[in-house]
């Protein structure tokens, strides 16, 4: 079996930034460099390159998809430029040549050459309303065939869509580019109406199959979405789209590098933390060598200056919190799942893997990988600080305290941790767990567990932005959670009294030594053992000992 590797680009922070940092900057030439609109919320790239705004160039990444093929699709989460992207290959392939001066693909494509462009999107519209998505199918098409001044009328909506692609190759005398953004939007929204959703899906397979089916009319096509669902489900007539949602060529495609942010950014770098910044919001990773920031959490942060979770903001994962709580996922599996190429792309309507769910929508990325034979196995983890501290507040919601409690119990263990108060955290721990609603043990057998106390504890932490590790390996075995400070480290491990004689939780961190790992550090090492009752649904016993 072959071992664990880092995944290209999933270096630790440290040595990622190291690395870039031996990249030769111009560092005078940024810091003359004046600053610049930013393009938040911006899809257009005519509006982005036509004013003052900031522009990562991402058209030697177009020049290489013309090189390779003709049909593409491509999955990343939400807010990450897909649209941009979209729009760019439009303004290409219309010939707008004085929007790309200066950049990569300028003097590397033929501008005599125009295209017809047919561009649509599923980014608006009530879903979950059966007959919402036909209906915005069929604006957009007569939207484009007035554009065109085309007319023509057929019985459904596949025949309209390859009346249209057909008319516009014989108006223009070439074949027609199609790009299509947010492909599956109709599918995800209806998800709590499986009905609809279901309905959704197979309007759509009959749309996208045109595509194939006229291919003779085709110079070009790129879908877009959130998600991946099979070509068995949804592209079952689209059977020449190529998949570069795991290409490690187009890993960076969407979303800023380290490079980007020094380079083209670096105005707006003075008086901001860059190590916060990387620690924050860089992280994403899909096989390349470099991992990406999602811009929007870039834009925002530069333009108001502050660290705040803006793209965990401004989609409540309600259906992904409730997934994980049916399917009795808790904060620490999240820290250890694993998934092969064939499990990262099952996402149905009737059958969503959780490591798919969980991938495709942004909470997680890929930090270490493998090949099994013929077949890759990845190792999934959180991007970065923003999505762990927020994804395990909303959990905490769900598996903790009364969230109106919550506060206070989050600034005194904070406290408690950073002054070494050792004392004062077991009674600390007892009013935290009796603030759990009773309902919650009553409904969850997995309460009776260790596991639960472990995971809804690491929630807590987590959502602290405290650095912890879950099962820290050493060579003397696995440690259920480490907690580092900058001048201290703590080692818990928890136990079940009614499943472990006591005392048990202190005595293995003694006989495994765990502490062995940290005793080259200068910081002091804490031995904390916690011992739960199932019965009584609180802290029994804690056992402290400073290592």
């Amino acid at each position: 079996m072959a071992n664990w590797s880092i995944a290209p680009g999933a270096t630790s922070p440290s040595l990622e930034y190291s690395a870039h940092l031996s990249l030769t900057v111009d560092k005078h030439r940024i810091a003359n460099m004046s600053r610049r609109l930013l393009p938040i919320g911006i899809q257009s790239f005519g509006k982005i390159r036509e004013q003052a705004f900031y522009y990562v160039d991402k058209t030697r990444f177009v020049r290489s998809l013309l090189d390779e093929g003709s049909h593409y699709f491509l999955s990343r989460p939400r807010r990450f430029g897909k649209s941009l992207l979209l729009d760019t290959l439009k303004e290409l392939f219309e010939g707008n040549e004085t929007l790309f001066k200066g950049l990569f693909i300028h003097d590397r494509w033929d501008w005599s050459v125009r295209h017809p462009v047919v561009r649509l999107s599923f980014g608006s519209g009530n879903f979950t309303l059966p007959g919402e998505v036909e209906a915005r199918f069929m604006e957009q098409l007569a939207a484009r065939e007035r554009m065109a001044d085309i007319s023509g009328s057929y019985a459904t909506a596949p025949g309209q869509f390859a009346g249209l692609l057909q008319a516009l190759h014989e108006q223009a005398g070439r074949p027609v580019v199609v790009l299509i953004d947010e492909y599956d939007k109709p599918i995800l929204d209806a998800l709590d109406a499986p009905e609809v959703a279901r309905a959704n899906r197979d309007f759509l397979r009959g749309v996208y199959a045109v595509i194939k089916d006229c291919d003779a009319h085709v110079r070009f096509a790129f879908l877009t979405g959130v998600s991946k669902f099979s070509k068995v489900s949804l592209f079952s007539g689209l059977n020449n789209l190529k998949d570069i949602t795991l290409d490690p060529r187009y890993s960076s495609i969407c979303g800023y590098t380290e490079e980007d942010l020094d380079v083209v950014f670096g105005p707006e770098l003075p008086g901001l933390d860059r190590a916060r910044i990387r620690d924050g919001y860089n992280g994403y990773n899909w096989r390349g060598k470099d991992r990406v920031y999602n811009p929007f959490d870039i834009l925002l942060l530069f333009d108001r200056r502050e660290f705040r979770p803006y793209w965990f903001e401004t989609g409540t994962p309600s259906f992904l919190i409730e997934t994980l709580i049916e399917r009795r996922i808790g904060p620490l599996a999240l820290e250890e799942m694993t998934a092969a190429d064939e499990l990262l792309s099952k996402f149905e309507v009737d059958d969503i893997a959780t490591e798919a769910l969980l991938f495709q929508t942004g909470y997680l990325t890929i930090i270490e990988e493998k090949n099994l034979g013929d077949k890759a196995l990845y190792k999934l983890g959180y991007p970065n600080q923003e999505v762990k501290r927020s994804l395990n507040k909303h959990l905490l919601r769900v598996l903790g305290p009364d969230p109106s409690r919550q506060g206070i119990h989050d600034i005194r263990l904070y406290e408690l941790l950073e002054t070494e108060e050792i004392g004062a955290i077991e009674e600390l721990f007892r009013a935290f767990f009796a603030s759990i609603p009773y309902e919650w043990h009553t409904n969850n057998d997995i309460a009776r567990y260790e596991g639960y106390y472990a995971s809804v504890f690491y929630a807590w932490i987590a959502a602290l932005g405290l650095d912890v590790t879950v099962e820290d390996s050493s060579s003397h075995g696995r440690l259920d959670l480490s907690v580092r400070l900058r001048d201290v480290v703590y080692l818990f491990e928890f136990k079940v009294v009614e499943n472990s004689p006591a005392g048990t939780a202190m005595e293995q961190l003694k006989t495994r030594r765990y502490a062995d790992k940290y005793r080259s550090t200068s910081r002091s090492i804490w031995l904390v053992g916690v011992e739960f009752s199932s019965e009584a649904r609180n802290v029994a016993g804690l056992d402290v000992e400073r290592a």
